[in-house]
């Protein structure tokens, strides 16, 4: 039986939406291993004089428990 974990993070970008998703992977990896799935839950961003600035996406990421 394999049990996994999920974990909910916000990655960001100023680039786009993807590369906000791509952010909450790679730094979530740095400490996390085996991350299997990402879901994106909602996406958000910031405006300044009518142009966005800044891309949000908040993931969840599921990742394998290992068994002692």
């Amino acid at each position: 039986m394999t049990v996994a974990k999920v974990i909910e993070l916000i990655g960001e970008s100023n680039v786009g939406f993807e590369e906000a998703i791509k952010d909450a992977v790679v730094k979530a990896s740095q400490t996390v291993d085996g991350i299997k799935a990402v879901e994106v839950i909602n996406l958000t961003a910031n405006v300044e004089n009518g142009e966005i600035v800044d891309y949000k996406a908040n993931v969840k990421l599921a990742f394998g428990v290992q068994g002692r």
